[in-house]
Formats: structure tokens, sequence, C-alpha cells
């Protein structure tokens, strides 16, 4: 089964769960968030990750990521000026099956992917759970401005996603995480990025300063 979704191409992943507040500023954006409010509530847009291109400007030769997150609106600020600051949340993943260029905006025929725990993935998430805790002690020990830490979920499928959205990392391990086909194997990449954070951690002496681990999550 399938849905028609509006997209809006990011240079970030958005994750099941994660808050994600957006400044639209764009004419087609707008027109976007236009057409979503004369629609009933649960407003929804999908987020997918730009691989080639830019997040401003013509989406002609945007190339996009086959997996994305469907982003729940959850609130809207209209500005005097036309512009919306909207507050979203990350829901279901989807692959792009079907991309509809027919708008100023892009639009994606697209299926939902399942989420499914995996096997046995208990063990390996409480191994993450101890390097994550490693990860943070690791940031704030070099200097690193570290957010208050968090409850983490027992749930690995929820404890998958808030890791990924927590650990720092370049756009293409994210993208990663997101495409993992269960927990278990997301959480077993995760393993691997935080041995590698971690000793990378350990041989630098400082960190530049700022926000790391902006952990807001929405617990549904």
């Amino acid at each position: 089964m399938t849905e028609r979704l509006p997209l809006f191409p990011l240079g970030t992943v958005l994750f099941p769960g994660l808050v994600l507040p957006l400044h639209l500023f764009e004419e087609r954006y707008r027109l976007l968030v236009r057409d979503l409010l004369e629609r009933p509530e649960p407003r929804r847009l999908g987020v997918v990750g730009i691989e080639l291109g830019h997040e401003v400007g013509d989406t002609a030769g945007l190339r996009l990521a086959e997996v994305g997150c469907v982003a729940e609106v959850h609130g809207v600020n209209g500005r005097p000026d036309g512009r919306y600051d909207i507050v979203t949340v990350g829901a279901s993943r989807f692959r792009i099956k079907e991309l509809d260029r027919a708008l100023p905006y892009l639009r994606g025929e697209v299926e939902f992917l399942p989420e499914e725990p995996g096997a046995d993935p208990g063990p390996v998430a409480q191994r993450v759970r101890l390097l994550f805790q490693l990860y943070r002690h690791r940031l704030a020990a070099a200097g690193a401005e570290v957010a208050e830490p968090v409850e983490l979920p027992e749930d690995p499928v929820k404890l998958s996603y808030l890791i990924a959205a927590a650990v720092v990392l370049d756009g293409h391990d994210k993208q990663r995480l997101l495409e993992a086909e269960d927990a278990a194997l997301r959480l077993r990449a995760e393993h691997d990025l935080l041995v590698r954070e971690n000793r990378l951690l350990n041989a630098m002496p400082t960190v530049p300063a700022g926000g790391f681990l902006d952990t807001s999550f929405h617990p549904n």
C-alpha cells in the first residue's frame, strides 16, 4: 500500500520520534504549508535527505535518498510576511517509489516501512547504552556542551532511533542508520560507530565549543 506525500528535501536526516522545527521561507514551501492547512489532521509531509544538490533553489537537479521519514505537523506559526515556522515530530519511515514534480514542491508516492525489533536485540542494546554513556562522558570531558541526560528507553526500536538522532555523525552514517531494516541491525551499526567515535574522542584533547547531543525526542 502506498500514499502520496508532499516532500521536503533536507540536508539533515529525520528519525522517528525526533522533534524537528522547520523555518519555511521559499514560496514553494509556503504553498506546501498552505495546502497542508487545508487538509484534516493529522497533517504530514515527508522529510527526505539530499544526496546531491542544495536545500534552497531549483529541485530539478536534486538527488534524494531513497528512504525518508514522515514528519507530523504539531504546530504552525504563520508570520506576517508569509513565512512559516512549524514544529514536526518524526513518525513512520518510508521508501520513495515515484517522484511527482507537477507542483512547485515535490511529492512522492511512498510505501511505509515496518518497525521490527529484529533478532535478539537485548544484548547489543545493553552494550550500546554503555557506549553511549561513555560517549557523553568523553564529550563533556573534552569541553563540549552536552545536553541534559535523558532516560534511555527499554524498547529497542525507540532506543535505536534516540541513539541515531543523538550521536554527532555525518549525513551518510545517519542515513545508513535510518535505512537499517530493523532495530537489532541499527543497534549493531550504532555499536560500531560509538566504538569509533569513543576512540576518536579519547585521542582528542578538546572538541569545538557548541551544543551536542540535542536529544529532543518524542516518546510516541
